[in-house]
């Protein structure tokens, strides 16, 4: 089951990590290194390819009162909106090394999406329509990030903002 679908998460972001097709790691490598990053994320609904291969899970992270869907997604789409995205990456892009990055970016054909989500958590009952007080702690996102970007060989992207992360 998705989080977009659990009433006590909150969509917040989605972040990429592009990749070539023949660095897709199996899933065996992604839940160890997401349990040495974090011995108290929640690994569940772990999909895998025929091959074994990382497809999709879904992370929650209590101690961040946030969570993740991480998914796989492959071929035209990938490759149209990476053409998409990269002429505004190399308008923020910072130095020749971080352009040439952005230019092999056409070389990807994968993606995962990272769908980040917020626990939501009411302080107080005085009625339904009160403020939730923000308790979310964003490193664990970031962390879970640059860990499968690790993995893949791949280049993380925040699409909102139009940069990569490091």
């Amino acid at each position: 089951m998705s989080l977009f679908e659990n009433d006590e998460y909150q969509w917040r972001e989605t972040f990429f990590v592009l990749f070539r097709d023949e660095n897709q790691p199996t899933t065996q490598q992604v839940e160890k290194a997401l349990r040495q990053l974090d011995s108290r994320f929640v690994l569940r609904d772990v999909r895998s390819d025929e091959q074994g291969r990382f497809e999709s899970l879904t992370l929650e992270s209590p101690d961040d009162y946030s969570a993740m869907d991480i998914s796989l997604v492959r071929g035209d789409e990938v490759i149209e909106q990476t053409a998409e995205i990269r002429p505004e990456l190399l308008k923020s892009a910072v130095g020749n090394e971080e352009k040439a990055l952005i230019k092999s970016l056409s070389e990807y054909h994968c993606r995962y999406d990272i769908y980040h989500f917020e626990q939501l958590v009411f302080i107080g009952r005085a009625d339904e329509d009160e403020e939730m007080d923000d308790f979310m702690d964003p490193g664990a996102v970031l962390t879970v990030m640059q860990k499968i970007a690790q993995l893949c060989r791949g280049v993380a992207v925040d699409p909102q903002a139009n940069t990569l992360i490091n």
